[in-house]
């Protein structure tokens, strides 16, 4: 298993300075954002597809660096209700996959999208009860007549493209937002759909991150992951629960808070946590998220480093003694 970046934290650095600063970690790999939401400030599909001689340049200096890629991520909602914001972020969505089959890169990493609530919907509607029944109606619909013929189309193309893996982060307020919900759109839509995990955003929940690893990876499920970590404030979960919609800056009032690995879960979570991928048949690559306001990015990114270098390192299966 190698150790990777998410790059867009160096969104402000050039292409090579990135790749300076990214190798001098001892990091492995670059997950490389490509539009919508993470932007594509290191890669832009509008000046790679199809220019061989750029291709060749990025590819280039990736590899004189030691790197390699582990994903392109284009995080968006091509499901919004807005039509000209969705039709941006399924064009984003397009050409990163068109671009990843350029460059060899078998997994693009995104989300699932949110409908509105019907087809007059302006703004996303996130459902999360099923009572009274007006929210069910919402869903189904937003399944059945949104996401699942759209994503079904998608991974259509991705097969017929030659891309492999349509990786979705899990993430509340999208439609795939837990196992569950991942493995209704594969099932639904066809195996190049999979899942970007990132334990974080199942630890708030109350989901157990090792649990979900075993389910996805008895699936097939398990394209990607993200290294990223979640402080729990037990006091405040006490007092409201675990859903917050309070500004993540309100450090001291919200139910969680992301951290930098290690500031959030102990050592032996993550010893724990790449042992269930390890067992999972998962030996890809772990991409730090640095998404903590709290630590800067060489405090955080240089923590997150430091943990999982010792984790990969007390984990590196060996060959038994009587092999």
């Amino acid at each position: 298993m190698k150790l990777g970046v998410f790059a867009v934290l160096f969104s402000d650095l050039p292409l090579e300075q990135m790749l300076d600063r990214v190798a001098s970690l001892g990091i492995e790999a670059v997950e490389l954002g490509t539009g919508n939401y993470p932007g594509n400030a290191h890669c832009d599909p509008d000046a790679l597809l199809g220019n061989t001689a750029k291709q060749r340049d990025l590819l280039g200096a990736i590899e004189q660096r030691g790197l390699t890629i582990s994903a392109l991520s284009c995080h968006g909602n091509p499901l919004h209700p807005d039509a000209d914001f969705a039709a941006l972020h399924h064009d984003t969505w397009r050409k990163t996959a068109r671009l990843a089959v350029e460059l060899g890169v078998d997994t693009v990493n995104l989300f699932s999208g949110c409908p509105g609530d019907g087809p007059d919907g302006t703004l996303p509607n996130w459902v999360t009860c099923a009572w009274p029944p007006d929210y069910l109606e919402i869903l189904e619909w937003q399944w059945n007549e949104r996401a699942i013929p759209y994503w079904t189309e998608e991974a259509t193309f991705a097969r017929e493209s030659g891309l492999n893996q349509i990786a979705f982060e899990a993430h509340p307020g999208f439609l795939v937002y837990n196992p569950e919900t991942a493995l209704r759109m594969r099932e639904a839509a066809g195996p190049e759909i999979g899942v970007n995990f990132d334990p974080s955003h199942f630890l708030w929940q109350g989901i157990d991150p090792i649990e979900a690893v075993r389910v996805l990876g008895r699936a097939g499920a398990l394209f990607h992951v993200h290294a990223k970590d979640v402080y729990l404030d037990q006091a405040n979960i006490r007092i409201n629960g675990v859903l917050d919609t309070k500004h993540y800056g309100n450090y001291d009032q919200r139910s969680w808070s992301f951290r930098s690995v290690g500031y959030g879960q102990d050592e032996k979570f993550w010893r724990d946590f790449v042992s269930a991928l390890r067992t999972a048949g998962y030996d890809g690559v772990l991409s730090i998220e640095h998404e903590d306001g709290l630590a800067s990015v060489a405090e955080g990114l240089g923590k997150a480093v430091d943990v999982l270098q010792r984790v990969l390192l007390k984990e590196q299966p060996g060959e038994m003694w009587w092999a």
